[in-house]
């Protein structure tokens, strides 16, 4: 699931990794492909090794600190959170990112709100 992504991220940044390497699903690929968008990430590849599948991720650094420095799980398998498009608000007064399943697939909060459709609420990141 995601929650074993975003911990293996924040580990490797605190490493000081350039890339990271896990196991492939389709979940923390679309995780990953929206953490690039909002600049959390340099990139997200899928890599295949004889018959399995890895997601190799490159990570982002600036200034000698990693470029995320915490997340919050908001909805989890005991308590799923759902919310609505007008009820999404900034994370940590706009320096961070929500991220939120949709029926139009894994997005931000912005994104989300543009293109006014609620779902849920995965964590937030900074």
């Amino acid at each position: 699931m995601y929650y074993d992504l975003l911990a293996k991220i924040k580990n490797a940044e605190s490493a000081k990794k350039k890339t990271m390497t896990t196991s492939f699903s389709k979940m923390d690929f679309a995780v990953a492909k929206s953490l690039v968008q909002g600049g959390y990430l340099s990139d997200a590849q899928k890599k295949i090794v004889g018959k399995k599948n890895f997601l190799e991720v490159k990570l982002t650094h600036s200034k000698n600190s990693p470029a995320l420095s915490g997340f919050k799980i908001i909805s989890k398998p005991s308590r799923r959170l759902y919310v609505d498009y007008r009820s999404l608000s900034s994370v940590k007064q706009g320096y961070g990112l929500a991220i939120i399943s949709t029926s139009k697939g894994i997005m931000s909060g912005k994104e989300a709100k543009k293109q006014k459709v609620g779902g849920e609420y995965l964590f937030q990141i900074w």
